[in-house]
């Protein structure tokens, strides 16, 4: 529990591992971090390391339930990770909503979007046309064009853009207090990837709704997040302000993808890469997951989990090196 009145969600060592045939995959180890209310923070990292899955554990959604999950999730001061599924359910949707990664995927093919959206809000015992009403304000606030016919149409007569501001909407229908987002902007074009953005950003602004960004892409992250979390084979490795991660990154994999970030101009040299590749995770051995990729690893680094280390009250790092990696070096 917290006494900052401004935190809406902590995890506390939060730990994901899938059963498998020989053994447990460990997808999410030792994460922690805190998000406050109004906040924009973006989770970053390559595909497979985890990001989804924290975001899936938050709501318990993960498939097949054959996961294990240990640690704590705290929301609003309560361990939602302790939650009956009933309990569980009174969370979902109306104090955490989550936008994911395929909106057609999410939407129901034989249903107008509308009345998709208008199921949600019908929850809180509204009456069908006052329901009715709010979908066509919440269309017109996610700048969906031509609101009261595109609330009639099947998610098929819709553009990818169009789908997921009606994933937006549902989300938001319900006035959440955060809002998770999985790679909101896939498939889509740059235009379309703008406006988008544009319409969380807004929506923060005006509703004081905290956002959990989940991205690969860094342009994202740049453009809108307040904070942000590297993640490397199932670790938060960095965790800082967008300022701090852009501009003194100090874990090992951090500096390493600022160097692969494509510049303006060739005299910047070529786009470096990272040798090597992610270990396998079915086993929980001690040591940086990132030592065999790591041209500054030693013995330690292999044997011994890193510590946590705190460069200012914003910007902490995992490494054994006291003041990390130079960007310029």
């Amino acid at each position: 529990m917290s006494n900052d009145k401004n935190e809406l969600l902590r995890l506390d060592h939060l730990c994901v591992d899938y059963k498998v045939k020989d053994g447990y995959l460990s997808a999410v180890k030792d994460v922690s971090f805190t998000i406050n209310k109004g906040e924009i923070f973006a989770i970053v990292g390559e595909s497979g390391c985890g990001k989804s899955t924290i975001a899936h554990a938050i709501l318990r959604l993960l498939p097949e339930h054959n996961e294990v999950i240990t640690g704590n999730v705290w929301f609003n001061n309560e361990n939602i990770n302790e939650y009956t599924e009933t309990q569980l359910e009174k969370v979902r949707g109306r104090q955490i909503g989550m936008i994911f990664q395929n909106p057609l995927d999410s939407l129901n093919p034989v249903y107008t979007t509308g009345s998709q959206v208008q199921e949600g809000i019908l929850l809180d015992n509204v009456s069908r046309e006052d329901a009715w009403k709010k979908v066509i304000e919440i269309y017109k606030d996610v700048k969906m064009p031509d609101a009261e016919k595109r609330a009639k149409s099947f998610p098929h007569e819709m553009s990818g853009g169009m789908r997921q501001r009606v994933m937006i909407g549902m989300m938001l229908a319900r006035n959440p207090q955060l809002l998770i987002a999985d790679e909101p902007t896939t498939a889509l074009d740059v235009t379309i990837e703008a406006q988008i953005l544009k319409i969380i950003k807004s929506l923060r602004d005006e509703f004081n709704t905290a956002v959990m960004m989940i991205t690969h892409n860094f342009g994202l992250v740049a453009e809108v997040a307040d904070k942000v979390a590297v993640m490397y084979a199932g670790e938060v490795v960095e965790t800082g302000t967008v300022f701090d991660i852009f501009d003194e990154p100090k874990h090992p994999y951090t500096t390493r993808l600022m160097a692969a970030l494509p510049r303006m101009t060739k005299a910047e040299g070529r786009l470096q890469t990272i040798d090597g590749s992610v270990p396998r995770l079915t086993e929980h051995k001690s040591g940086c997951r990132f030592a065999n990729r790591c041209t500054h690893a030693t013995e330690q680094c292999k044997t011994q989990d890193p510590p946590m280390r705190e460069v200012s009250p914003t910007h902490s790092f995992k490494c054994f090196m006291e003041q990390g990696v130079d960007i310029n070096g």
